[in-house]
Protein backbone atom coordinates (compact mmCIF):
# COMPACT_ATOMS: atom_id res chain seq x y z
CA UNK A 1 0.00 0.00 0.00
CA UNK A 2 2.90 2.23 0.67
CA UNK A 3 4.66 1.73 -2.37
CA UNK A 4 1.48 2.14 -4.48
CA UNK A 5 0.76 5.37 -2.72
CA UNK A 6 4.26 7.13 -2.52
CA UNK A 7 4.41 6.23 -6.58
CA UNK A 8 0.86 7.40 -7.08
CA UNK A 9 1.61 10.82 -5.26
CA UNK A 10 4.89 11.09 -7.24
CA UNK A 11 2.54 10.81 -10.45
CA UNK A 12 0.27 13.31 -9.25
CA UNK A 13 2.71 15.49 -8.61
CA UNK A 14 4.32 15.25 -12.02
CA UNK A 15 0.64 15.29 -13.78
CA UNK A 16 -0.33 18.57 -11.43
CA UNK A 17 2.67 20.11 -12.37
CA UNK A 18 2.00 19.61 -16.05
CA UNK A 19 -1.04 21.39 -15.29
CA UNK A 20 0.55 24.85 -13.81
CA UNK A 21 2.82 24.75 -16.60
CA UNK A 22 0.30 24.77 -18.70
CA UNK A 23 -1.90 27.63 -17.03
CA UNK A 24 1.81 29.71 -16.92
CA UNK A 25 2.02 29.25 -20.83
CA UNK A 26 -2.14 30.57 -20.52
CA UNK A 27 -1.54 33.06 -18.47
CA UNK A 28 2.00 34.44 -20.86
CA UNK A 29 -0.59 34.79 -23.78
CA UNK A 30 -2.30 37.72 -21.84
CA UNK A 31 0.73 39.96 -23.23
CA UNK A 32 1.90 38.01 -26.07
CA UNK A 33 -0.65 36.10 -27.98
CA UNK A 34 1.20 35.40 -30.98
CA UNK A 35 3.89 33.05 -29.18
CA UNK A 36 3.15 29.59 -28.86
CA UNK A 37 2.13 28.28 -25.57
CA UNK A 38 5.03 25.57 -25.82
CA UNK A 39 7.77 28.06 -25.51
CA UNK A 40 6.62 29.60 -22.46
CA UNK A 41 5.92 26.11 -21.10
CA UNK A 42 9.54 25.03 -22.18
CA UNK A 43 11.21 28.19 -20.29
CA UNK A 44 9.69 27.75 -16.90
CA UNK A 45 10.61 24.29 -16.94
CA UNK A 46 13.98 24.95 -16.85
CA UNK A 47 14.08 27.67 -14.49
CA UNK A 48 12.18 26.12 -11.68
CA UNK A 49 14.30 22.76 -12.50
CA UNK A 50 17.42 25.23 -11.94
CA UNK A 51 15.76 26.99 -8.48
CA UNK A 52 15.04 23.19 -6.76
CA UNK A 53 18.82 22.20 -8.07
CA UNK A 54 19.75 24.42 -4.79
CA UNK A 55 19.79 24.22 -1.30
CA UNK A 56 16.07 23.78 -0.15
CA UNK A 57 16.76 26.89 2.03
CA UNK A 58 16.73 28.62 -1.47
CA UNK A 59 13.63 26.64 -2.34
CA UNK A 60 11.68 28.07 0.95
CA UNK A 61 12.84 31.37 0.25
CA UNK A 62 11.85 32.10 -2.77
CA UNK A 63 8.36 30.15 -1.99
CA UNK A 64 8.09 32.78 0.82
CA UNK A 65 8.32 35.28 -1.62
CA UNK A 66 5.71 33.67 -4.03
CA UNK A 67 3.50 33.55 -1.40
CA UNK A 68 3.96 36.82 -0.19
CA UNK A 69 3.30 38.44 -3.47
CA UNK A 70 0.04 35.93 -4.00
CA UNK A 71 -1.47 36.83 -0.42
CA UNK A 72 -0.80 40.65 -0.80
CA UNK A 73 -2.78 40.92 -4.40
CA UNK A 74 -5.50 38.37 -3.44
CA UNK A 75 -6.83 40.73 -0.58
CA UNK A 76 -6.15 43.76 -2.79
CA UNK A 77 -8.44 42.72 -5.29
CA UNK A 78 -11.31 41.43 -2.68
CA UNK A 79 -11.10 44.58 -1.30
CA UNK A 80 -10.62 46.32 -4.79
CA UNK A 81 -13.66 44.23 -5.70
CA UNK A 82 -16.06 44.80 -2.48
CA UNK A 83 -15.17 48.68 -3.49
CA UNK A 84 -16.28 48.21 -7.14
CA UNK A 85 -19.50 46.88 -5.81
CA UNK A 86 -20.78 49.81 -3.21
CA UNK A 87 -19.54 52.45 -5.26
CA UNK A 88 -19.77 51.60 -8.50
CA UNK A 89 -16.85 53.87 -9.73
CA UNK A 90 -18.98 54.16 -13.38
CA UNK A 91 -18.00 50.59 -13.90
CA UNK A 92 -19.96 48.71 -12.01
CA UNK A 93 -24.24 49.20 -11.46
CA UNK A 94 -24.33 49.44 -7.54
CA UNK A 95 -28.40 49.38 -7.87
CA UNK A 96 -27.83 45.39 -8.66
CA UNK A 97 -25.68 45.07 -5.39
CA UNK A 98 -24.63 41.30 -5.50
CA UNK A 99 -27.73 39.80 -6.83
CA UNK A 100 -24.99 38.08 -9.75
CA UNK A 101 -25.13 35.86 -7.27
CA UNK A 102 -28.01 34.23 -7.20
CA UNK A 103 -29.56 35.14 -10.65
CA UNK A 104 -29.28 33.67 -13.72
CA UNK A 105 -30.45 30.39 -12.50
CA UNK A 106 -29.00 30.83 -8.93
CA UNK A 107 -26.52 28.44 -7.30
CA UNK A 108 -28.06 25.57 -9.35
CA UNK A 109 -27.81 27.23 -12.54
CA UNK A 110 -27.41 23.75 -14.71
CA UNK A 111 -29.42 22.02 -12.15
CA UNK A 112 -28.09 20.13 -9.23
CA UNK A 113 -26.33 17.47 -11.23
CA UNK A 114 -23.65 20.54 -12.04
CA UNK A 115 -23.27 21.21 -8.47
CA UNK A 116 -22.26 17.43 -8.02
CA UNK A 117 -20.06 17.20 -11.32
CA UNK A 118 -18.19 20.43 -9.92
CA UNK A 119 -16.13 18.31 -7.11
CA UNK A 120 -14.14 16.97 -9.79
CA UNK A 121 -12.72 20.17 -10.67
CA UNK A 122 -12.96 21.57 -7.10
CA UNK A 123 -11.21 18.24 -5.62
CA UNK A 124 -8.23 19.14 -8.55
CA UNK A 125 -8.09 23.03 -6.73
CA UNK A 126 -7.27 21.62 -3.42
CA UNK A 127 -4.39 18.78 -4.27
CA UNK A 128 -1.41 19.66 -2.91
CA UNK A 129 -2.43 20.94 0.40
CA UNK A 130 -0.94 17.56 1.94
CA UNK A 131 2.40 18.53 0.71
CA UNK A 132 2.86 20.17 4.48
CA UNK A 133 3.06 16.87 5.89
CA UNK A 134 6.44 16.10 3.59
CA UNK A 135 7.67 19.56 4.32
CA UNK A 136 7.75 17.97 8.20
CA UNK A 137 11.10 16.10 7.24
CA UNK A 138 13.19 19.35 6.78
CA UNK A 139 11.46 21.70 9.42
CA UNK A 140 13.26 23.05 11.92
CA UNK A 141 11.01 22.92 14.36
CA UNK A 142 7.91 20.22 13.09
CA UNK A 143 6.08 19.82 16.15
CA UNK A 144 5.30 23.66 16.51
CA UNK A 145 5.03 24.77 12.36
CA UNK A 146 3.17 22.26 11.40
CA UNK A 147 0.61 22.54 13.28
CA UNK A 148 0.02 25.77 12.74
CA UNK A 149 0.54 25.56 9.31
CA UNK A 150 -2.32 23.04 9.11
CA UNK A 151 -4.67 25.26 11.16
CA UNK A 152 -4.54 27.92 9.24
CA UNK A 153 -5.82 25.60 5.72
CA UNK A 154 -9.80 26.72 6.88
CA UNK A 155 -8.87 30.08 7.04
CA UNK A 156 -7.13 30.47 3.99
CA UNK A 157 -10.03 28.29 1.94
CA UNK A 158 -12.54 31.04 3.28
CA UNK A 159 -10.34 33.62 2.54
CA UNK A 160 -8.93 33.07 -1.10
CA UNK A 161 -11.33 30.82 -2.49
CA UNK A 162 -14.63 31.28 -1.08
CA UNK A 163 -14.49 35.08 -0.43
CA UNK A 164 -12.60 35.78 -3.75
CA UNK A 165 -14.69 33.84 -5.81
CA UNK A 166 -17.66 35.64 -4.10
CA UNK A 167 -16.64 39.04 -4.82
CA UNK A 168 -15.99 37.38 -8.65
CA UNK A 169 -19.39 36.56 -9.60
CA UNK A 170 -20.58 39.46 -7.38
CA UNK A 171 -19.00 41.66 -10.39
CA UNK A 172 -19.21 39.47 -13.60
CA UNK A 173 -22.24 37.29 -14.14
CA UNK A 174 -20.96 33.42 -13.77
CA UNK A 175 -21.26 32.59 -17.72
CA UNK A 176 -19.63 35.80 -18.74
CA UNK A 177 -16.25 33.90 -17.74
CA UNK A 178 -14.33 31.58 -20.12
CA UNK A 179 -11.55 29.38 -19.90
CA UNK A 180 -8.77 31.85 -21.90
CA UNK A 181 -7.14 33.01 -19.00
CA UNK A 182 -7.69 33.89 -15.67
CA UNK A 183 -10.71 34.75 -14.00
CA UNK A 184 -9.31 38.07 -12.13
CA UNK A 185 -7.56 38.98 -15.07
CA UNK A 186 -10.95 38.38 -17.18
CA UNK A 187 -12.98 41.03 -14.87
CA UNK A 188 -10.34 43.80 -14.65
CA UNK A 189 -10.14 43.41 -18.27
CA UNK A 190 -13.84 43.83 -19.06
CA UNK A 191 -14.70 46.82 -16.82
CA UNK A 192 -12.12 48.53 -18.33
CA UNK A 193 -9.43 48.85 -15.75
CA UNK A 194 -6.10 47.89 -17.92
CA UNK A 195 -3.50 48.43 -14.92
CA UNK A 196 -5.56 46.54 -12.56
CA UNK A 197 -5.62 43.52 -14.98
CA UNK A 198 -2.27 43.62 -15.71
CA UNK A 199 -1.25 43.78 -12.07
CA UNK A 200 -3.54 40.44 -11.83
CA UNK A 201 -1.83 38.31 -14.73
CA UNK A 202 1.49 39.40 -12.57
CA UNK A 203 0.07 37.48 -9.21
CA UNK A 204 -1.85 34.73 -11.33
CA UNK A 205 1.96 33.81 -13.05
CA UNK A 206 3.31 34.04 -9.13
CA UNK A 207 1.01 31.95 -8.12
CA UNK A 208 1.57 29.71 -10.66
CA UNK A 209 5.02 29.56 -10.33
CA UNK A 210 4.55 28.83 -6.66
CA UNK A 211 2.81 25.79 -7.93
CA UNK A 212 4.98 24.24 -9.98
CA UNK A 213 8.12 25.39 -7.47
CA UNK A 214 6.28 23.13 -4.47
CA UNK A 215 5.31 20.15 -6.86
CA UNK A 216 9.08 19.53 -8.14
CA UNK A 217 9.44 19.75 -4.23
CA UNK A 218 6.93 17.35 -3.39
CA UNK A 219 7.68 14.87 -6.34
CA UNK A 220 11.12 14.84 -5.28
CA UNK A 221 10.92 14.34 -1.85
CA UNK A 222 8.66 11.32 -2.37
CA UNK A 223 11.09 9.77 -4.61
CA UNK A 224 13.42 10.40 -2.19
CA UNK A 225 12.32 8.82 -0.08
CA UNK A 226 11.02 6.15 -1.37
CA UNK A 227 14.46 5.15 -2.89
CA UNK A 228 15.30 5.45 0.85
CA UNK A 229 13.18 2.28 1.39
CA UNK A 230 14.10 0.08 -1.50
CA UNK A 231 10.62 1.29 -3.07
CA UNK A 232 12.31 3.22 -6.16
CA UNK A 233 15.69 2.87 -8.02
CA UNK A 234 18.60 3.41 -5.79
CA UNK A 235 19.65 6.39 -8.15
CA UNK A 236 16.92 8.81 -6.49
CA UNK A 237 18.43 8.79 -3.25
CA UNK A 238 21.77 10.67 -4.91
CA UNK A 239 22.06 13.85 -2.62
CA UNK A 240 24.20 17.55 -3.66
CA UNK A 241 26.43 19.04 -1.23
CA UNK A 242 23.81 21.68 -0.46
CA UNK A 243 21.43 18.38 0.87
CA UNK A 244 19.44 18.16 -2.70
CA UNK A 245 18.01 14.88 -3.67
CA UNK A 246 19.69 16.64 -7.39
CA UNK A 247 18.59 13.21 -9.36
CA UNK A 248 14.64 13.66 -8.56
CA UNK A 249 14.43 16.99 -10.15
CA UNK A 250 16.55 16.12 -13.02
CA UNK A 251 13.98 13.42 -13.25
CA UNK A 252 10.86 15.75 -12.61
CA UNK A 253 12.38 18.29 -15.40
CA UNK A 254 12.63 15.52 -17.75
CA UNK A 255 9.35 14.21 -17.60
CA UNK A 256 7.64 17.74 -17.39
CA UNK A 257 9.22 18.17 -20.92
CA UNK A 258 5.83 16.34 -21.93
CA UNK A 259 3.97 19.37 -21.09
CA UNK A 260 5.67 20.96 -23.53
CA UNK A 261 4.52 18.11 -25.99
CA UNK A 262 1.11 18.25 -25.28
CA UNK A 263 0.61 21.84 -25.56
CA UNK A 264 2.47 22.02 -28.52
CA UNK A 265 0.25 18.85 -29.90
CA UNK A 266 -2.95 19.69 -27.97
CA UNK A 267 -3.28 23.12 -26.86
CA UNK A 268 -6.83 23.41 -26.31
CA UNK A 269 -7.45 20.55 -24.65
CA UNK A 270 -4.51 19.82 -22.84
CA UNK A 271 -5.58 21.21 -19.03
CA UNK A 272 -8.53 19.65 -19.09
CA UNK A 273 -7.31 16.27 -20.06
CA UNK A 274 -4.22 16.80 -17.17
CA UNK A 275 -6.70 18.42 -14.31
CA UNK A 276 -9.53 14.93 -14.84
CA UNK A 277 -5.89 12.53 -14.43
CA UNK A 278 -4.91 14.69 -11.56
CA UNK A 279 -7.94 14.50 -9.82
CA UNK A 280 -8.06 10.85 -9.20
CA UNK A 281 -4.43 10.85 -8.29
CA UNK A 282 -5.28 13.50 -5.64
CA UNK A 283 -8.19 11.74 -4.24
CA UNK A 284 -6.58 8.01 -3.89
CA UNK A 285 -3.76 9.26 -2.00
CA UNK A 286 -6.21 11.11 0.13
CA UNK A 287 -8.15 8.38 0.88
CA UNK A 288 -4.77 6.39 1.43
CA UNK A 289 -3.79 8.94 4.25
CA UNK A 290 -7.03 8.87 5.84
CA UNK A 291 -7.16 5.22 5.94
CA UNK A 292 -3.49 4.65 6.90
CA UNK A 293 -4.51 7.53 9.78
CA UNK A 294 -7.98 5.92 10.83
CA UNK A 295 -5.99 2.43 11.28
CA UNK A 296 -3.01 3.46 13.14
CA UNK A 297 -5.40 5.35 15.77
CA UNK A 298 -7.41 2.15 15.83
CA UNK A 299 -4.41 0.42 16.84
CA UNK A 300 -3.19 2.76 19.46
CA UNK A 301 -4.25 2.22 23.27
CA UNK A 302 -5.60 5.09 25.55
CA UNK A 303 -2.43 5.93 27.11
CA UNK A 304 -1.37 6.20 23.49
CA UNK A 305 -3.69 8.24 22.06
CA UNK A 306 -3.83 10.60 24.99
CA UNK A 307 -0.42 11.54 24.29
CA UNK A 308 -0.60 12.44 21.01
CA UNK A 309 0.86 16.44 20.64
CA UNK A 310 -1.63 17.48 17.70
CA UNK A 311 -4.57 15.04 17.70
CA UNK A 312 -7.25 15.14 14.78
CA UNK A 313 -10.58 16.83 15.60
CA UNK A 314 -14.31 15.11 15.28
CA UNK A 315 -12.20 11.51 16.11
CA UNK A 316 -13.83 9.22 14.58
CA UNK A 317 -16.81 10.53 12.96
CA UNK A 318 -14.31 13.35 10.48
CA UNK A 319 -11.89 10.93 9.30
CA UNK A 320 -15.05 8.63 8.29
CA UNK A 321 -17.01 11.71 6.71
CA UNK A 322 -14.05 12.55 4.57
CA UNK A 323 -13.76 8.66 3.47
CA UNK A 324 -16.86 8.36 2.64
CA UNK A 325 -17.32 11.97 0.80
CA UNK A 326 -14.01 10.87 -1.03
CA UNK A 327 -15.69 7.88 -2.32
CA UNK A 328 -18.29 9.90 -3.12
CA UNK A 329 -16.34 11.98 -5.50
CA UNK A 330 -14.59 8.87 -6.87
CA UNK A 331 -18.04 7.82 -8.14
CA UNK A 332 -18.86 11.27 -9.85
CA UNK A 333 -15.36 11.06 -11.76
Amino acid sequence: AGFMTGWTYTFEMIVVCLADVTAFGVYMGFWFPDVPRWIWVLAIIFFIGAINLLSVRVFGEVEFWFTLVKIAAIIAMIGGGIAILIFGFGIHDTGTGVSNLWSDGGFFATGFGGFISCFAIVMFAFGGTEIIGITAGEAEDPERTIPRAINTVPVRIILFYVLTLAVIMAINPWQSIGSEGSPFVQIFQGLGIGPAATVLNIVVITAALSAINSDIFGAGRMMFGMAQRGQAPAVMGKVSRNGVPWMTVVIMTVTLLVGALLNYLIPDRVFLVIASIATFATIFVWLMILLSHYRSRQRMDPAEAAALKFPVPFWPYGQLIAIGFLVFVIAVL
